[in-house]
């Protein structure tokens, strides 16, 4: 090998070392489920008359639950179809299950209904009574005044009218206060949205218009001059909280079915600590036993494989920091089974390279024409292996994609390392003095 080419590979690999040795220690390594503790929610899509369910609608559903738990900064969650109608969100390291079961399964329908104040006792009136007073398609309804403490104070009877606008008419919503400093969501219309919305409101000065979300009146105010502009605020008895889930919700859209809670499981992080910590002693014990295995069937070659798999482990770990891979039970079996997968690639090498010794060869060609001859090898083997990764993260759900994911890593550093860094530890070794005597010997018919 040519003596600047060699320097620079030596570089490389250091410059890579370093770089994979400072993406451990920076990034964390995100956890599943199962190991960090978290929530498992199933959800039942129902079919209405208003909503059909279907493949496309319950793609659409996901795809809301997922914008509304992106929302939550809940890292890495897994939101996946199981059977015909029912969904699978799993939220690893979610501290407050409860809020997060109601924000994402809430429908989140927003309306603007054009109403009228009703007069006290209109509760008792029989129901004919009630049409010819407010009309047939009239619905009556309450609207709740709360204090500051958030209890009910009073309440005012309404007739809820004419539907005129929804959430779909909306292009974005935000936090902000009033001038009381209380919370409020600030609301943009689309083009079309701002229309309805300034025709409404000239239409309906000095009457309210309810907004409803979910079937509940948020807030009934009282227009007193038409609204151009495309802008308005939605007001009532909010909290921080109640104002920031109603925004990720308004912004994520409604869902296209209706959901139901089937089953919820809370994981906890005790489980998913003794899971780590069972799994890092396996992994340990295993590479032990792996480099032992190769330290006693090839020696000085053994030693320099097993500073291969540390860097395959290291450069393996960074890996999967560096994607934001989930790492979950089955992903670390995938993780391990790579380096037996590693230490497949190393063996098939070093028995090429024997052959080439007991045939007489120079150590320094026997190494080159092992690695040439036993490259299509391994090369052929671990495209076998990454089509079969591929065919479980494509087809497989859930922690199945997450071993696929490992495994696919997994054997590609390990073709990196077995085939590019031990092959240049193995040349600059054949050319040290301790190490030529001690790798191969040019006597045929001996072992490494």
């Amino acid at each position: 090998m040519n003596i600047t080419v060699e320097k620079i590979k030596v570089v490389g690999v250091l410059l890579v070392v370093g770089l994979a040795g400072a993406i451990c220690l920076k990034f964390p390594i995100n956890l599943g489920l199962d190991l960090q503790g978290g929530t498992r929610i199933v959800l039942e899509a129902e079919e209405t008359q208003i909503a059909k369910m279907d493949k496309d609608s319950l793609l659409g559903t996901m795809e809301v639950i997922r914008n509304r738990v992106d929302s939550l900064g809940v890292s890495e969650p897994i939101i996946s179809l199981k059977g015909q109608k029912q969904i699978v969100v799993e939220l690893p390291g979610v501290k407050d299950p409860e809020r997060a079961i109601k924000l994402i399964g809430d429908t989140a329908l927003l309306e603007f209904i054009e109403a009228e104040w009703a007069p006290p006792g209109v509760a008792e009136l029989s129901p004919e009574k009630l049409a010819l007073l407010a009309g047939d398609d009239a619905k009556l309804d309450t609207v709740y005044e709360y204090d500051a403490n958030g209890k009910v104070t009073g309440q005012r009877p309404i007739f809820l009218k004419k539907h005129v606008l929804t959430g779909s008419d909306l292009r974005s919503a935000s936090p902000g206060t009033d001038q009381y400093s209380r919370p409020i969501v600030n609301i943009e219309f689309t083009f079309e949205g701002a229309k309805k919305f300034h025709e409404v409101t000239s239409r309906w000065v000095n009457r309210p218009l309810a907004i409803i979300l979910d079937n509940h009146i948020i807030s009934a105010p009282n227009i007193n001059e038409p609204i151009s502009g495309g802008r308005a605020q939605i007001s009532g008895h909010f909290t921080p909280q109640d104002m920031h889930d109603l925004v990720i919700k308004l912004k994520a859209g409604a869902l296209p079915v209706p959901v139901k809670m089937v089953s919820k499981t809370i994981v906890g992080p005790t489980l998913g600590k003794d899971s780590v910590d069972k799994s890092k002693v396996a992994g340990v014990v295993g590479f032990v036993l792996v480099c032992c295995f190769l330290l006693f069937l090839y020696r000085s070659a053994g030693f320099l494989a097993c500073l291969g798999m540390v860097l395959y482990v290291l450069l393996s770990i960074s890996v999967l920091k560096l994607c934001h891979a989930t790492l979950t039970m089955t992903g670390i079996a995938g993780f391990i089974l790579s380096i037996g997968m590693a230490v497949d690639a190393n063996i098939i090498i070093f028995e090429r390279i024997k052959e080439e010794v007991r045939a007489g060869n120079p150590l320094i060609k026997a190494i080159d024409q092992g690695y040439s001859r036993a490259f299509m090898t391994v090369f052929d083997a671990n495209i076998a292996m990454l089509v079969a990764a591929g065919v479980l993260f494509f087809m497989g759900t859930g922690t199945i994609k997450g071993f696929a994911v490992t495994l696919s890593i997994g054997v590609a550093v390990s073709m990196f390392t077995s085939v590019f860094a031990t092959r240049l530890l193995m040349d600059l070794a054949s050319r040290s003095q301790f190490f030529q005597s001690r790798l191969f010997t040019v006597r045929k018919n001996e072992n490494i």
